[in-house]
Parts: structure tokens; sequence; C-alpha cells
């Protein structure tokens, strides 16, 4: 797991701390999260933090889209371990003939105003 072990995460109004958390979280999330696409930009970073700007589509198990809008911030220990991640993210309801990120294949987010 790339996480220390006592690493701490925002993600939206949650908080978690710690490997088994995070690993709970994250699974917990692919469950309702569903075909979840992501597409990542670097942004900047600093010594041992990095910002990156994020969208992601996924459905819900009503078949319900969402197009997810956000920004993240990293910090890493010396052995390059993540200590800390905090998320701010937006859920935007789509429809799936709307989804901008690829299924298969390259990006199709570029210079898409869509995207952000």
């Amino acid at each position: 797991m790339a996480y220390s072990k006592d690493s701490e995460w925002r993600n939206r109004s949650t908080f978690v701390k710690g490997r088994s958390e995070i690993k709970e979280f994250l699974s917990d999330k692919w469950k309702r999260e569903l075909d979840y696409k992501l597409e990542k930009r670097y942004w900047c970073h600093a010594k041992n933090r990095i910002a990156v700007r994020f969208a992601y589509e996924y459905r819900n198990a009503d078949g319900e889209w969402f197009r997810a809008h956000g920004n993240e911030n990293w910090e890493f220990d010396e052995l390059g371990y993540m200590t800390r991640r905090e998320a701010s993210i937006n859920d935007i309801p789509i429809q799936e003939s709307e989804r901008v990120i690829a299924i298969d294949g390259p990006p199709q987010t570029k210079d898409n105003p869509k995207w952000t």
C-alpha cells in the first residue's frame, strides 16, 4: 500500500486515518461508484507535496451518472509514502450520453470545457 501507517485523509466530509481505514473507505467507495473512470492532471509541487486536479465519472446502483470534479493535495514522508491526502470534490449529475472521459482509449477531456 502506498500510504503511511498513520496516513490521514479527508475526502469530501469524510475523515479517515491509517491504512485499514483507508482500505475500508476505498472498498466502500468503489462499491457505490460503479464503472469509475478517472483522469488526473498535475497542478504543482513543492518539496514533499503535490497538488492535482481531477475529474471522474461513475454511475450508482440505480444507473444514475455523475461527473466529479476536484482538487487533491498530497503530502509524502521521506520514504515516499503518502502521509496526508485532502480532497475537495463536487458531483454533477449527467446523462450517460454526456460522458467525456474515455471508456477505453486515450483521454477525451483535453481542452473539453465539461472537464473543469
